[in-house]
């Protein structure tokens, strides 16, 4: 836990301002005495257990295409019992040392819980967590991996319903191909497993967290398959966009985009229960929505009014916000676009947390024709996340039951820590990246392997019919069923009418402007204006205020205000920020240095100089009332890319919010303009989104 208090100190506020309040001190008290006296008892067994955790998933089966050397991986020596002066025939008793062993029962053999061990450790899934710091983490994680593993709590209608969407996503992947071959579609075909993530998520989104938001930010890779047989997207809308039409209405003023881009706004319903799920609009630049969907989540708190908005107490007494970032990601993207970097490094900054994401990496293997050792340094696609100690789980895409019980462990996690967790979904692609694209040029071996084998659909579901869950004609039902409802659409998409997904809902009060020029007074009364500006500099009696801005920045504007004259730019910004706050919007500020301002002409936030507490002048305006808007001045990192797209999620969930993004100077406008180029610029032209986001530049 050090790191995180030491993070937390560094932040001038214990108490809290507007958009951040101070995680409550967790009430861990350390491993149980009795616990203890076992494990040093059992010293040898112990850390030959925890080498497991630590070292089994080196040699996990967690690929579902080896090939080239198939020679079982040699163990590594960490995982010898002899290193530990233990023999096969040893007997130790495991409570305390192993989640699942004791509770009663006598003592296990070395070779038995050998067993065990390489079951939980190097079977089809293995965790990643000794890069993690907390103990409290550790042990809890290492709890809920072991029993989910063991009790593997799936029913039998579970698996039958698995199964089923794996086999739609097939025979969706199969019509598209055989309805439109010169189609780059992007389809699913080695990775459907991540079907059964999506169903697990929405399972634990009203079982287990209880959510009214998810927000995903999803790249091309699956994303057709996902949104027509989980996200409730009409195949006919996606046939209508193949065949050459427009995604909206004919009065749109809009000039859509390719369907792999496509975004969807809708409520799921989980067994009469429901919450509400937007994926967004996904440029072809990799990974770049990310921020924009952290944003987003975080606007959705924001209209919560929790998590980090909670006020006071609330924020303990709630438990964790229920808007839920969730990512995915490629396997080539993730360690070599920048942009994660810059991500994962606002995942807990103040008024950047969005109370932990859960991340899903799509592990193809190769990206485009570029295979995993020229694409990165790393040994796995996830080691970035090592970074800010996220736990992190492989799991073999031929095993979605496994994928199903650590989707279930990642919502357990992220509502008990607030903190990210990644899912490294091993899997494949069948085709190139492209389905019009040769893989075997660049990538022989991967492909003889891949084309040696059963579709992960075909192999679930014949492991189901051996043990007696599914028959051949039921698993010939659901892909012919789901074939004729594809067929039907396909022979109705004339007649599909696209909905106005825009200006709907909190955005209905605006429309897209005409041809015609159009003015607006914007004037406000002089009285409410110098109100406003004094505001901006009025502090509490017992603030100690640094003696220089006193006199400059605070008497100053004091002073300019009395003569009526020389307003200079800062004061101004006050003037606009507070008049906007006065009609009860919302102001976010955000940028490198922007509480101060880059040349110290801003000091929207003063620092208390004996406490190190900050004071935002504005959030206390008299006169407003209690629908007055609040100012969150969100000093970011020293990033362009993720700060500006996470702004620009946040400007596009709700017109009630003013958001102002500061370009420390003007060139630095660089750093983001793959954010400016496709969500700025194009974003309503191609999606109609409408965005409240002002760029400034000093």
């Amino acid at each position: 836990m050090l790191s995180r208090l030491v993070l937390t100190r560094g932040y001038h506020s214990s108490k809290g301002v507007f958009g951040y309040r101070p995680r409550p001190p967790s009430s861990y008290q350390g491993v149980s005495a009795q616990v203890l006296e076992q494990r040093n008892r059992n010293g040898n067994a112990y850390r030959w257990i925890e080498a497991y955790r630590n070292h089994g998933h080196r040699v996990a089966t967690i690929n579902p295409v080896p090939f080239g050397d198939t020679a079982p991986a040699m163990a590594p020596r960490e995982l010898d019992p002899a290193r530990y002066g233990l023999t096969s025939g040893d007997r130790i008793d495991a409570t305390g040392l192993l989640a699942v062993a004791g509770q009663g029962s006598a003592a296990a053999a070395v070779g038995e819980l050998e067993e065990v061990l390489r079951t939980l450790y190097c079977g089809t899934c293995s965790i990643e967590l000794a890069h993690i710091e907390s103990e409290e983490e550790r042990e809890w994680l290492i709890e809920r991996y072991e029993r989910l593993l063991t009790e593997r709590p799936l029913t039998d209608a579970d698996r039958r319903d698995i199964a089923e969407l794996m086999l739609k996503s097939q025979a969706f992947d199969n019509f598209l191909a055989v309805k439109f071959p010169t189609v780059k579609r992007y389809g699913g075909e080695g990775a459907e497993s991540m079907l059964a993530f999506y169903r697990e998520l929405f399972r634990c989104a009203v079982e287990v967290a209880e959510l009214r938001n998810i927000v995903i930010g999803m790249p091309h890779r699956g994303k057709l398959n996902v949104l027509t047989i989980l996200f409730g997207t009409r195949p006919a809308k996606i046939f209508r966009k193949l065949k050459g039409h427009p995604e909206f209405p004919s009065d749109a003023k809009a000039m859509c985009d390719i369907a792999s881009h496509f975004h969807t706004s809708t409520d799921i319903n989980w067994k009469g229960r429901s919450f509400h799920l937007n994926m967004l609009h996904n440029p072809s630049h990799l990974e770049a929505v990310n921020p924009v969907s952290m944003g987003k989540t975080r606007a959705k708190q924001l209209a919560l009014r929790d998590g980090p908005y909670a006020s006071g107490g609330e924020r303990e007494a709630a438990g964790r916000s229920q808007a839920l970032n969730v990512q995915v990601h490629g396997d080539a993207a993730f360690p070599g676009q920048g942009i994660n970097q810059e991500c994962l490094m606002m995942a807990e900054v103040p008024h950047f947390e969005v109370e932990g994401t859960i991340h899903l990496v799509v592990n193809n293997q190769v990206g485009f024709t570029t295979p995993a050792d020229r694409g990165r340094s790393t040994r796995y696609v996830s080691d970035l996340a090592k970074a800010i100690m996220a736990p992190i789980v492989h799991v073999n895409a031929d095993d979605p039951e496994a994928l199903t019980y650590v989707t279930q462990l990642a919502v357990e996690y992220r509502q008990r820590f607030g903190k990210d967790f990644f899912i490294d979904l091993n899997c494949f692609r069948r085709w190139g990246h492209n389905e019009l694209d040769d893989p075997t040029v660049t990538n022989p071996l991967l492909y003889a392997s891949i084309h040696g084998r059963p579709s992960i659909p075909d192999a679930y579901a014949q492991r189901l019919i051996e043990r007696g869950i599914l028959d051949r004609p039921d698993v010939e039902a659901m892909s012919k069923s789901h074939q004729n409802v594809l067929t039907a659409e396909l022979q109705s998409y004339e007649q599909y009418e696209p909905e106005r997904t825009y200006f709907q809902q909190q955005w209905s009060g605006l429309e897209q402007p005409g041809n015609e020029v159009t003015t607006w007074n914007t004037g406000l009364d002089y009285r409410l204006l110098d109100h406003i500006g004094r505001a901006s500099v009025t502090y509490p009696a017992d603030f100690n205020i640094h003696p220089h801005v006193k006199k400059t920045h605070v008497d100053g504007r004091l002073k300019r205000l009395s003569e009526g004259q020389r307003i200079d730019w800062a004061t101004a910004e006050a003037f606009a920020f507070g008049s906007l706050m006065y009609q009860g919007y919302n102001v976010r500020l955000s940028g490198e240095d922007i509480g101060r301002g880059t040349f110290a002409q801003r000091h929207a936030m003063l620092v208390d100089q004996r406490t190190n507490e900050i004071y935002i002048p504005l959030n206390d305006l008299t006169g407003a009332g209690p629908a007055a808007g609040r100012l969150e001045l969100a000093n970011s990192i020293l990033s362009e890319e993720a700060v500006l797209g996470f702004e620009y999620g946040m400007a596009i969930d709700n017109p009630s919010t003013l958001v102002l993004w500061e370009a420390q100077f003007g060139d630095f406008f660089n750093g983001a303009q793959i954010i400016i180029d496709t969500f700025l610029v194009s974003g309503e032209s191609e999606c109609s989104f409408a965005s409240l986001l002002f760029l400034l530049g000093l």
